[in-house]
């Protein structure tokens, strides 16, 4: 839909908006909200602001700090069409209006609008990027990233201000196509989550049933495995490989020469990917380097934290020479005269191979962590080295095919944000017209 823009414009005279509607006005935000600092009412619900969604109830977080415990006396209230912002991650866009009464972190900045039919306009506007430029030119910290944006800051910053008929059709035009949007995306979302659903399944009988559908099988003696190839074995992986153990850091060495090296932490070892765009590196003596190289072949395996830490990595292909692992990343060497790295690598994360990490581990409240014993029991289904890269080579083939698709509806999902944003922004700063639209 093609969007007019109004008919006369004039410049705001605030650099960061730059020409307005002419009946619009631009004013301070000093003369349009002030500062809730009621705080002592531990009984009401708590609340967060987030990044992706605003202001939302913590119990709808899966993953979240336990503080039931915590005195929650200092807590600031929060009223329903309030705007709340984490003064620490304003420079991401953590600010939204609250549909609930509730309370937040002390950390947290609360604005009461003035005007509460604004409070929706204000939530759109104060998450667009240009917005959030404008507070992060405003904050002060260390380094970008440690940025904090003062109530006492953003208080002297400008907002554009249009009528207040006008800021109900923005809302209601913007409320109806972000809904369309996002109802979109979801449906890409969906499908995408689906082709990697039946990739996983390709793949999952792929390295478990092999590619002969019709194989006689027979008990491979492992429950979560369950049938197998009748002439495939099952053999523990200590019985084919080394598994080498990384660097722990902090160690001293005193007076000892050291020298540079590279070295992979757990972030850089992905579920059948490296993601190298930081590395670390780390001084030791270059004598005690060698135990801890990891070398072209070697399957790298994280040793847990998260529960979607546990056990994933991938085969190294000697991307960094001279690289070294830290103690929670294992490099599995295996003797390639009796399999293939990168059938172990499948095995390792294929349905059966995740189970058993879930299974084996040692567990605490989210956390997960395998070690060295037992990845070496791991069970590892073993057809003839023939037919493991025939599946090798049929698993590269499922990944090609279905990552250009899943990549296309990627790249749909990208650009419908992509004009979501263009869209808010737009709309909440007055360079498009929606109020027939809007009607």
């Amino acid at each position: 839909m093609k969007l007019a823009r109004y008919e006369k414009y004039k410049d705001s005279g605030v650099k960061w908006l730059g020409e307005i509607p002419e009946h619009w006005e631009a004013i301070r935000n000093m003369g349009l909200f002030d500062e809730r600092k009621e705080v002592n009412r531990p009984d009401m619900e708590l609340l967060s602001v987030t990044i992706n969604r605003g202001i939302i109830k913590q119990s709808e977080i899966t993953i979240k700090k336990d503080s039931s415990n915590e005195d929650k006396s200092k807590y600031k209230l929060v009223r329903k069409n309030d705007l709340a912002y984490n003064k620490m991650r304003m420079w991401q866009g953590a600010i939204g209006a609250s549909k609930y009464d509730g309370i937040v972190s002390p950390a947290y900045i609360i604005l009461r609008p003035r005007n509460t039919v604004y409070s929706k306009y204000f939530h759109y506007l104060y998450r667009t990027e240009t917005f959030i430029k404008e507070s992060n030119r405003n904050s002060y910290g260390l380094c970008d990233d440690m940025n904090s944006l003062r109530y006492e800051d953003f208080k002297t910053i400008y907002s554009p201000v249009p009528p207040l008929e006008e800021v109900v059709n923005i809302t209601a035009f913007l409320d109806d196509k972000i809904g369309q949007i996002d109802q979109a995306i979801a449906k890409k979302q969906r499908l995408i989550d689906l082709l990697k659903e039946q990739k996983a399944i390709l793949i999952n009988n792929a390295v478990t049933r092999g590619l002969n559908p019709d194989a006689p099988t027979k008990n491979s003696g492992v429950d979560w495995i369950g049938e197998i190839p009748q002439q495939w074995e099952v053999k523990k992986m200590k019985f084919f490989s080394v598994i080498q153990s990384g660097i722990t850091l902090g160690k001293k060495y005193y007076q000892r020469k050291l020298v540079e090296y590279p070295y992979l932490r757990v972030a850089n070892v992905q579920d059948g990917y490296f993601d190298l765009k930081v590395i670390a590196n780390l001084r030791l003596p270059q004598a005690e380097a060698p135990k801890y190289f990891v070398r072209k072949g070697d399957i790298l395996v994280t040793e847990g934290g998260d529960i979607d830490k546990l056990g994933r990595g991938t085969v190294w292909k000697g991307e960094i020479e001279r690289c070294l692992h830290q103690n929670h990343i294992f490099a599995i060497r295996i003797n390639e005269s009796l399999a293939c790295p990168e059938y172990v690598a499948y095995a390792l994360g294929v349905d059966y191979g995740k189970k058993y990490f879930t299974t084996t581990a040692n567990k605490t409240t989210n956390l997960a962590s395998t070690n060295q014993k037992k990845l070496g029991d791991f069970p590892v289904i073993l057809p003839a080295k023939h037919e493991q890269q025939e599946i090798v080579n049929a698993v590269k083939r499922i990944n090609v095919d279905y990552s250009e698709v899943i990549d296309q509806h990627q790249h749909s999902i990208d650009k419908l944000n992509e004009y979501k944003q263009i869209l808010i922004s737009e709309a909440v700063t007055g360079k498009i017209d929606v109020r027939k639209a809007a009607v």
